[in-house]
């Protein structure tokens, strides 16, 4: 068995990703899915969240929101509607973000949360995990 898959993470706009990995934390739309070389094939949608992966000796991080993650032998391809690496993230915007989403959320006079407000919510908290290395 191989001790590396190669991981490829793209967005509609630019390739992101592209490199050998020891291991991917995926985040799956009904919970996180980590990946190991040797896989069995899998073809899920992609949630919001944190993705990860070590590669090189380090860990890196990215925040993703919607798409798709394929896993086939050797290689593990995410399509992602949206993805940012942690560096380049204003964890202070997020956490801005993050709670003006909370009260628009909370602020539906219907009772009814919209679904745009629970997307900016979930965006928002990939973004902050990502920063925040979880």
């Amino acid at each position: 068995m191989a001790d590396s898959i190669e991981l490829e993470l793209a967005t509609p706009e630019r390739a992101m990703v592209s490199e050998q990995v020891t291991d991917v934390q995926v985040p799956g739309q009904d919970g996180y899915l980590g990946i190991l070389p040797g896989h069995a094939p899998l073809l899920s949608l992609l949630g919001a969240g944190a993705l990860s992966y070590a590669a090189g000796g380090a860990r890196h991080f990215l925040a993703v929101q919607g798409g798709l993650v394929e896993v086939l032998p050797g290689q593990v391809r995410v399509l992602a509607n949206l993805a940012e690496r942690a560096e380049d993230i204003d964890v202070a915007r997020a956490r801005a973000d993050l709670d003006v989403a909370q009260k628009q959320m909370f602020a539906a006079s219907t009772g009814e949360t919209s679904t745009a407000a629970l997307e900016a919510v979930a965006l928002a908290q990939a973004r902050i995990a990502a920063v925040e290395g979880k």
